[in-house]
């Protein structure tokens, strides 16, 4: 019933064997060669990676000092033009208060003037005003 045939056996066996070759040189070897090429250019890649964050961080951290320096001028910079204006607005405060002292002190001696003026004007009207006020009595 079930014979085995030794020339089958070993035609099978060759042939199997042959398989095995064939697709060793064929199908496994340029497999795994690229396999291992594959993971060789995964850790190529992975360390330019690497390197890439540490150029990153590198730049982060120079881009972080330069707003800082930047930030520090503004603020000097703010500073000096606050005090630059805080002197101009001074300067024509002082200007402008000494302008109305000066003009003041005409409004004072203009008003000295009149009020002189007016004292002598009234003074030479007395004897007028005497006059008026005795007529004015008289006829009371």
């Amino acid at each position: 019933m079930l014979d085995i045939n030794p020339i089958l056996l070993l035609a099978t066996f060759v042939v199997f064997v042959s398989l095995i070759a064939v697709l060793n040189s064929w199908l496994y070897n340029p497999l795994i060669s690229f396999m291992k090429k594959r993971d060789d250019d995964i850790k190529k890649d992975l360390e330019k990676v690497g390197n890439n964050d540490d150029e990153i961080n590198d730049l982060n951290k120079k881009a972080e000092s330069i707003i800082m320096n930047a930030k520090l001028e503004a603020a000097a910079l703010r500073e000096k033009v606050i005090a630059d204006a805080k002197e101009l607005v001074d300067s024509k405060l002082e200007a402008k208060r000494a302008e109305l002292a000066q003009e003041y002190l005409l409004f004072e001696k203009s008003l000295s003037d009149n009020k002189k003026e007016l004292t002598t004007d009234l003074l030479k009207q007395v004897p007028v005003f005497k006059e008026a006020v005795k007529a004015k009595f008289s006829q009371i």
